[in-house]
């Protein structure tokens, strides 16, 4: 079997830039130069990620503008449904490639930032599986995304540790802990600060380049093969997208030297188009795949900015579009089934609950909901569920297992074939619900909250006692948008007015108030409040939707260095 020597026989001759970092031809590095980071951004790892960006660049534009081309019809007037030309796969008996036993139990996973602290307290937290996040819990800034790619390679030698001085308490980790699964960036993200023949890196071909080079091997030695590594990918609209992961995988196998199916994935139902084309996903993936989640929170976000020019299809209160719409209840039970038809996992939501220290009774009663949920979505069939804080993991656990018992999973025993179809009209079906003044108040305050956030490097944010990430801020923005476009009448409290943008400027003047209230007036004045709310407002009142908040914003969290040769 060979080893990373292999990637060693592509390198052409490299050049370094004055103190900076050591790259091969057609590579610049406008990051900030850093020793640490120089021991991701080594000449043969820049090699290996320019190659995937030569080889691949071409797919990524074509399935972008296959995106474009989706909205337009969208926006005609066009509704999203199944593929009839790939029906054969659909109707097919064809299964995915047997689920690792190291990764055949993940009934409850924890899910958070790359960041140093929250990757020990994580895989030390009593989840099966722990994914850590470069995409929605993580602002993109250069520190954040080379500090994670350190934590990283740390956590997987088993070496990371920290020294916490403000409590003199050192973390380390345990010697049991979570699966580690790594979700890189979605298609459409670039990477600013790498430059490959001219242009921006693809953000996700960054993120997985660098993990792959720098870990498989230890993943190999520490666990044998068939363990990994592990990831989740985010943000899909079509199965083109998941043939080009799938060969992208398939090519960093064999520059490698390793088993081909090595690397395994989670695919996040996101998006609205994916539904329809979870079986496709599945079938490009099949050698690859470790199943498939729901990523509600974005899935609502999708719903809002595919049917962006459909006046018949607003939503109501985003706090009203939970599991019991049918379209919501449907799209998980269509997920399960064509999971485990395909013997692959089929993962449910996120529980956003955090523990509420100061009142006891308020804190049993968000537990009572988390129960709830994951009640459900075990008895639906899900084979795991997620927890955005530590806290959450025992209850989790509980019901799981008490459901589950010692049955790592339910593909098997939820197969549920002959179970009613689910057509296109129940994952279509009209959401209900009331629309409210309160609900343009929570959206704007929440997202504003959020992007001041995002704007000072921290990506997953704690709100009104729940763990907020960029899902959060993307639903504020477009159902603003929404409303405001098409001149919503609230109900409730605001029955008979309409939101207008006078309406929202009032509303976004008097939030910003009471977000001065909240934090405090050092904290506001300090923060990036004001350049959040500048940003967002524009977002919500532009007269054309853009397709993500975070793609608007990256600009302002950009800082170049020439050639990476500039130390602070």
């Amino acid at each position: 079997m060979l080893g990373f020597g292999t990637f060693s026989h592509s390198i052409s001759a490299g050049r370094k830039t004055g103190m900076g970092y050591d790259v091969p031809e057609g590579v610049d590095i406008r990051g900030r130069y850093d020793p640490e980071f120089a021991r991701i951004l080594t000449r043969d790892a820049l090699q290996f990620v320019a190659d995937l960006q030569r080889e691949f660049r071409n797919h990524i534009k074509y399935a972008m503008e296959c995106r474009k081309e989706a909205k337009m019809r969208y926006n005609n007037g066009a509704m999203p449904g199944f593929d009839p030309a790939t029906k054969s796969v659909r109707d097919a008996e064809w299964v995915c490639a047997p689920v690792p036993p190291a990764v055949a139990d993940r009934r409850v996973e924890i899910t958070g930032p790359v960041e140093r602290k929250m990757i020990i307290n994580a895989l030390n937290s009593g989840a099966k599986v722990f994914m850590a996040d470069f995409e929605d819990a993580l602002s993109p800034s250069w520190e954040n995304l080379m500090r994670g790619q350190v934590n990283l390679k740390d956590a997987v030698n088993g070496t990371i540790s920290f020294h916490d001085q403000a409590r003199n308490r050192v973390y380390k980790l345990n010697e049991h802990t979570a699966k580690l699964f790594v979700r890189p960036r979605g298609w459409h993200l670039p990477e600013d600060h790498i430059l490959i023949d001219g242009e921006p890196a693809t953000g996700c071909l960054v993120d997985f380049g660098l993990y792959f080079f720098h870990n498989y091997a230890a993943f190999r030695q520490n666990q044998g093969e068939g363990c990994g590594p592990f990831l989740y990918l985010p943000k899909m609209e079509h199965s083109r997208e998941a043939r080009i992961w799938n060969n992208v995988f398939e090519k960093a196998e064999k520059m490698a030297g390793i088993q081909r199916g090595s690397i395994r994935a989670t695919v996040l139902i996101e998006t609205l188009p994916a539904v329809f084309q979870m079986d496709e996903i599945l079938y490009e993936l099949r050698d690859h795949s470790v199943g498939l989640n729901c990523g509600r929170w974005d899935y609502i976000f999708s719903y809002v900015k595919t049917f962006q020019a459909h006046p018949d299809r607003l939503l109501p209160d985003r706090v009203l579009v939970g599991m019991a719409q049918h379209f919501m209840e449907s799209y998980c039970d269509l997920l399960i089934r064509t999971c485990h038809r395909r013997s692959v996992h089929a993962m449910g939501g996120m529980a956003a609950q955090i523990p509420i220290r100061d009142d006891p009774a308020a804190n049993e009663a968000a537990l009572e909901l988390v129960r709830k949920d994951k009640l459900r979505e075990v008895k639906a069939g899900h084979d795991g569920t997620w927890a955005a804080h530590p806290g959450l993991i025992p209850t989790c656990m509980e019901v799981f297992t008490n459901y589950m018992g010692n049955a790592p999973n339910q593909i098997e025993t939820m197969k549920r074939g002959d179970a009613a179809v689910i057509t296109e009209e129940d994952l279509l079906q009209i959401p209900r619900g009331v629309r409210t003044m309160e609900g343009l108040r929570l959206n704007t305050r929440v997202g504003i909250q959020y992007l001041a956030a995002w704007l000072t490097g921290t990506g997953s944010v704690p709100l009104y006692n729940l763990m907020e990430d960029a899902a959060t801020a993307e639903i504020s923005r477009v159902q603003n948008w929404q409303w405001l476009k098409y001149g919503v009448e609230l109900d409730g409290d605001g029955i008979g007015v309409k939101v207008t943008v006078d309406l929202f400027g009032r509303v976004v003047e008097e939030e910003m108030a009471r977000i001065e209230r909240e934090v405090g007036k050092d904290k506001f004045k300090t923060g990036k409040y004001k350049e959040a709310c500048r940003i967002f407002t524009q977002q919500c009142t532009a007269p054309a939707l853009d397709d993500f908040l975070t793609l608007n914003a990256y600009s302002h969290i950009v800082m170049h260095h020439p050639d990476g040769s500039s130390r602070l």
